[in-house]
């Protein structure tokens, strides 16, 4: 008896569906059972797809192309129809999709069988239930909420917790898990709704063992276990791990990427589910854009650890205590990329038992300013560790910078960057420190009694712009209870702040926290970005536009003393008269809280007249001292500018057309006292100021 009589007797026909070629082989009777005349024959597609209803087209449509992606049978019921549309019969077909060899052009070929099916008779339960038209709405947004939860989670972790809280339409799954491949053995990454510890069975399970994800791995293909009775029958072995769970069905799906399987997903459900082509369809697109999510969260996950890692390599330690000094430091990268700039700060020990702070920005903030900061640290560790001063320090690493060179992409010219840097040699015991400066901004001294004052040092061109640039050097002294902040650019200017009004914006921070050191440098941050939250991940990340790094440096007071009184120097050299309104906003600035507004603008226009009185009279430079002490209501202000000249100013009665000669009589009117004091070499001119709510109770 041949195959086709028992086929035909069965009512069972046979076809093969090129898809390439667009032809369908169809035998006698699977063309009888389509509406086609019944010989075997070769039918152009259009004529075979014609007599599908066309619901049903669509429907085969989705379950063969999953049939093609999982390599499985495309099983399906259609409505076969006349010309008019007049439906004629049911069939069930089954198929096995054939797919070309790799690099080859053509389709998938359909190898199966086309069998007739009994209608229901009327009062009767059909065992085809009908997709619904809410059914495959719900599945599409089902699709579209998981697909956009599944791309906007960034970890690992994120990942597991969305895939966790997925609710498929008809069939959500009680247990998840995803296991990894490391080497030639399973992993687990993460599961749901398991206790802690029930993954140490199927953890570091070797890829050979009789076990559904352990095969979907080895084959790339998904498993679908729809009962108990399967799951012990086609997995024996691994059988007794599963059944403690008291799960009723099991899907096992491939996550692929690119090609590669590195995982499975295994969903676990407590009611019995048939997987119909459209239930595997929906877990089959749920497993890929898993992979894909799984994908990029470890990208970005390597990407954090190895941003990480470069901070922790080029970030120093603070290193060992300072004797009598506190200090603390914080660095947060610019939001993009890897998390790494060109923003650094350093405490170097130095060979003459003194400490350098050396703090610095190399312009961009990308993988190879981070590559330039790193190599120009060590070239300042290094200079420093010599010895040298911190001028010298700073010439050899803009020398240093300077020769540092990358070609372009196209050869022709060299690129190079430059750098901002401070350098402070620090003496812990006399509490100085030498200050050199390459364009980068002057520090800021919190006095001890919380008042913040921007202290104006000499500085230089950035580093790396001239290979011989000069850095003079600055010394000022931080007096016990003292403390000085160095900070890079982006501490100020972050959010569309100029240097001033970002300053504006740290002084009240400053004067408010004057205690822990740690906190204060939080409390900084925290003013520019908001809330830690909101510069790690977040809706405020945007607000990082550029690295930040900041040093503080205290001297702690002894509880023996009072606190040191507010100080401020500046030397205004001849070729430098700009520095006059230097010295107005540092004596401004020490007296921010001074009671009476009128004896501040007396004290600058004071200060304004004696500092234009030795540039324009003398030959030297002028070297400005202000200091406030007492309590606060009670204050002196005592200011001295100094200059190298023996000739002694003289009190004059100018005319009322006369452009000089006002400066003693107003000294005279302004100040509560005043005087000239004779130097070994110069002189210095002074005047006092007394604080006080009541002008009556001035001396």
């Amino acid at each position: 008896m041949r195959t086709e009589d028992v086929l035909a007797a069965l009512a069972t026909g046979l076809w093969r569906w090129d898809n390439g070629a667009g032809t369908v082989t169809l035998d006698a009777e699977a063309a009888r059972l389509l509406g086609l005349p019944a010989e075997h024959s070769v039918f152009r597609e259009s004529e075979v797809r014609s007599r599908f209803h066309p619901v049903d087209w669509n429907e085969i449509n989705g379950v063969v192309n999953l049939a093609v992606a999982e390599g499985t049978l495309a099983e399906a019921r259609l409505r076969i129809v006349d010309e008019g549309g007049r439906v004629l019969r049911t069939v069930r077909s089954r198929s096995r999709p054939i797919l070309p060899e790799v690099g080859s052009e053509s389709g998938y070929v359909l190898v199966g069988t086309v069998q007739e099916v009994a209608e229901p008779q009327p009062g009767t339960t059909g065992a085809h239930t009908p997709i619904t038209g809410d059914w495959r709405r719900s599945r599409e947004a089902f699709l579209l909420d998981a697909g956009r939860a599944l791309a906007e989670a960034r970890s690992t972790a994120e990942v597991l917790r969305v895939a966790s809280s997925l609710s498929m339409p008809g069939f959500s799954p009680d247990g998840l898990a995803v296991f990894g491949v490391e080497g030639e053995r399973l992993t687990i990454i993460g599961h749901h709704g398991h206790a802690m510890g029930d993954e140490g069975p199927f953890s570091e399970m070797p890829l050979e063992t009789d076990y559904p994800a352990a095969e979907v791995v080895r084959t790339g293909r998904a498993v679908y276990i729809p009962t108990a009775d399967d799951y012990r029958d086609r997995y024996p072995a691994t059988w007794p791990l599963a059944r403690r769970f008291g799960r009723r069905s099991w899907a096992f799906l491939p996550l692929t990427v690119a090609g590669r399987t590195m995982g499975t997903w295994m969903a676990g459900f407590r009611h019995p589910v048939a997987f119909s082509p459209d239930e595997r369809s929906v877990l089959t697109t749920v497993a890929r854009m898993l992979a894909q999510a799984l994908a990029r969260a470890g990208v970005a996950e390597t990407e954090r650890e190895l941003s990480l890692g470069l901070q922790r390599s080029m970030m120093p330690s603070l290193g060992p205590d300072i004797p009598g000094m506190t200090v603390a430091a914080r660095y947060v990268p610019t939001g993009g990329g890897l998390q790494v700039g060109g923003d650094w700060y350093d405490m170097i020990p130095l060979p003459n038992g003194r400490i350098a702070l050396v703090i610095g920005d190399v312009q961009g903030h990308d993988v190879r300013a981070a590559g330039l900061m790193g190599q120009l640290r060590i070239a300042l560790r290094a200079y420093a560790s010599e010895g040298h001063r911190p001028d010298a320090v700073l010439s050899r690493a803009s020398r240093f910078l300077s020769g540092l060179t990358e070609a372009h992409e196209d050869g022709e010219q060299p690129g190079v960057r430059f750098a901002t840097c401070l350098y402070a040699e620090a003496d812990p015991g006399t509490g100085t420190l030498d200050i050199a400066r390459a364009g980068h901004p002057d520090p800021v001294v919190m006095t001890g009694d919380g008042t913040a004052v921007i202290r104006r040092t000499e500085g230089g061109l950035p580093l790396g712009i001239e290979a011989d640039a000069d850095y003079p050097t600055t010394r000022i002294t931080l007096e016990a209870g003292e403390t000085i902040m160095l900070c890079t650019d982006g501490l100020i200017e972050t959010g569309g702040h100029d240097l001033a009004t970002g300053w504006g914006r740290l002084r009240p921070v400053l004067e408010r926290h004057t205690g822990d050191l740690e906190k204060l440098a939080d409390a900084l941050v925290e003013a520019v970005h908001g809330p830690a939250s909101h510069y790690t991940t977040g809706p405020l990340a945007d607000r990082r536009e550029d690295d930040i790094a900041v040093l503080l440096l205290r001297r702690e007071a002894s509880t023996a003393h009072p606190p040191a009184p507010r100080r401020t120097a500046l030397t205004i050299a001849q070729a430098e008269p700009e520095r006059i309104a230097a010295a107005r906003t540092l004596l401004r600035e020490i007296l921010h809280d001074w009671a009476d507004p009128e004896q501040v603008d007396s004290a600058v226009l004071m200060v304004s007249e004696m500092a234009t009185n030795v540039l324009v009279h003398t030959d030297g430079d002028a070297f400005m001292v202000a200091e406030a002490t007492g309590e606060h209501g009670e204050r002196r202000l005592r200011v001295e500018v100094a200059d190298g000249s023996d000739e002694l100013p003289h009190k004059r009665r100018p005319g009322e057309m006369a452009s000089s000669g006002r400066g003693l009589v107003l000294m005279e009117v302004l100040a509560d006292a005043w005087g000239v004091d004779p130097r070994g070499e110069g002189k210095s001119i002074w005047f006092e100021l007394y604080e006080s709510a009541d002008p009556e109770r001035r001396p």
